[in-house]
């Protein structure tokens, strides 16, 4: 795991990346810290070791290997990150108490630079790939959603893909706007979420719906993951702390940009007379 970046991983990146590197029995307590972060952690040694098929032992050996001396130091981390995902804009610190004497723009460029930095090299590339190939298969229908300040990021993914490649949808989040469209929604779809802090109940549960419909749940969030990550096959997360009472979506729109740059490439002999024919309709006189 790279780092050079100013920005730590969360506790959730760090598993995500090492993965491949953890034993049978830290897999185990890794997927099941993953499906119900951070909660399942804050379980007894012998409950967390009990839903995750090993023994309390190994559970121990499990946080250990993380770098925690033991269960309690791990789980005073977990609360850490539960009261991060918690904050709302008024929580934090007053723009008063930060940056004084620093040129605002400057301050806020250089950490959501880092947030940049730190979301690139936190990502897996093969998370990466696997989503791609997902947005490039044209047997599959691709839904976008999003919550109330990401779903701007969810409609701008969805209008640039729907031009790359066909099958290409926009899912309002609020319940009453998507429950009647679940009957449609099978093992053929995806849905790409956008959801980070302060996570939204109803986008996590039309994501939980698609689910349970076969449906494959591809999540685009912050580092402590939104309870979409429960059903999630795919997750990546963007940094999004920056000097201000409002978080930092750039992260989130470079993974989007990135995504639609690759997807693109991928589909390209068939985007390409697709993006013609839009421009030729475009050039059109009413």
């Amino acid at each position: 795991m790279k780092t050079d970046s100013a920005i730590p991983p969360s506790l959730a990146e760090r598993i995500r990346l090492d993965m491949d590197g953890f034993t049978p029995s830290e897999k185990k307590a890794a997927h099941l810290l993953l499906s119900h972060y951070p909660f399942a952690g804050l379980d007894t040694v012998a409950g967390f070791a009990s839903r995750a098929g090993i023994s309390a032992p190994s559970a121990l050996r499990f946080v250990i290997r993380l770098g925690f001396s033991g269960f309690p130091e791990f789980q005073k981390h977990l609360r850490e990150e539960l009261e991060a995902q918690l904050l709302s804009p008024l929580a934090k610190a007053s723009p008063s108490d930060k940056g004084q004497g620093a040129p605002a723009l400057a301050s806020f460029a250089e950490a959501v630079i880092g947030n940049l930095r730190a979301t690139v090299e936190n990502i897996a590339p093969a998370e990466f790939d696997a989503v791609v190939a997902l947005l490039g298969d044209p047997r599959r229908r691709i839904h976008f959603t999003g919550g109330r300040f990401t779903g701007a990021l969810a409609r701008y993914a969805e209008s640039h893909l729907r031009i790359v490649r066909s099958r290409v949808n926009f899912i309002e989040g609020q319940p009453v706007l998507w429950r009647d469209r679940m009957i449609e929604i099978g093992k053929k779809d995806v849905i790409v979420a956008f959801d980070i802090r302060r996570y939204q109940e109803d986008v996590t549960a039309l994501c939980e719906t698609a689910a349970k419909q076969g449906a494959t749940v591809v999540l685009l969030t912050d580092p402590w993951l939104s309870p979409i990550a429960r059903v999630a096959r795919h997750v990546l997360p963007a940094h999004i702390v920056a000097p201000s009472n409002w978080d930092s979506s750039a992260g989130l729109l470079l993974l989007t940009e990135a995504l639609l740059a690759a997807v693109t490439k991928h589909l390209w002999e068939t985007a390409k007379p697709r993006m013609e024919a839009v421009e030729r309709l475009r050039g059109e006189k009413p």
